[in-house]
């Protein structure tokens, strides 16, 4: 698939909308702000009606559906009122709210649990399943894998390291920059590299995934954004969610759907060779065996 062109599937507009914000003109983001604030509401207007209430262009609004990849704004109202008719409503409460300091911890844990479900929701309709299983088959078909990130998704490189590893690849995780550059820089054709960067503008992951690509390995970003920098240099983008509240942070959201996407690409590796993976987790567990 082209890295830089993520087709909205029917019936996931806001989950894209939203994933793609921190890349949009302010004319652009002003535009999602409103309709994912009023999405009913946004239904029922004409062009000329919202291009008042947000004060730009009509071509401007034009050209915000294009870029989510329909024709023009009658088919992104269409797509937006199948999906609104679609939501389950009764799903919906309090629970979805932010945590407030007045919350006990067991209102907290219910709070958190939903915030899982729906960021796990979430990642689900943006991931690209043909993305995955070529991800999947990338990973079989490799030399050698290699993880990189910084900070937080430095750890879900780490946590991936181990995972596969476990089953037998040869793969490694590298989370400070200068290793990443210099790694990146000696890798070669049948090698693959997974980026990981939430917002998919961090410098470092971005420069160690073009650095790869350069030298000719295959490229992979996850990621939240699919119109960041990372996903310039990626041969495949897989979408991770972010729906949480503002004191949840990365330590729920960011986390879970990351480790999920390379959990579902884990077990498709499993599913194809049960026998294999599991001879092969079993000589490493023994191996650390006291």
């Amino acid at each position: 698939m082209a890295a830089n062109h993520i087709p909205v599937k029917s019936g996931k507009v806001l989950d894209m909308m939203g994933s793609m914000q921190e890349s949009m003109t302010p004319s652009a983001r002003r535009i999602s702000e409103f309709v994912m604030d009023n999405p009913a509401g946004v239904t029922k207007l004409s062009i000329a009606e919202l291009s008042q209430m947000v004060n730009v262009g009509e071509a401007t609004i034009i050209r915000f559906c294009r870029m989510l990849g329909f024709k023009g704004f009658q088919d992104f109202k269409m797509d937006l009122a199948i999906e609104l008719s679609n939501q389950n409503q009764g799903d919906k409460s309090i629970l979805d709210t932010d945590i407030t300091s007045g919350d006990g911890a067991e209102l907290i844990g219910q709070k958190l649990q939903t915030t899982i479900n729906n960021v796990l929701s979430e990642t689900l309709n943006l991931l690209n399943f043909d993305a995955l299983e070529a991800v999947a088959q990338q990973i079989r078909d490799a030399r050698a894998v290699y993880f990189f990130g910084v900070g937080s998704s430095g750890i879900t490189a780490e946590d991936a390291k181990n995972k596969f590893m476990r089953i037998g690849y040869n793969v490694d995780a590298l989370t400070n920059n200068h290793f990443m550059y210099m790694k990146a820089s000696l890798l070669q054709p049948g090698d693959l590299a997974i980026g990981i960067s939430h917002s998919g503008n961090s410098l470092e992951t971005t420069k160690a995934l073009m650095l790869a690509k350069e030298n000719g390995a295959s490229t992979v970003a996850l990621t939240h954004n699919p119109k960041s920098g990372i996903c310039k240099y990626a041969d495949w983008v897989l979408l991770n969610g972010n729906r949480q509240g503002q004191l949840q942070g990365d330590s729920i959201g960011t986390k879970i759907t990351q480790l999920f996407v390379l959990d579902l690409v884990y077990t498709l590796l499993v599913k194809d060779d049960v026998d294999g993976a599991q001879a092969k987790k079993l000589l490493t567990t023994k191996a650390l065996e006291s």
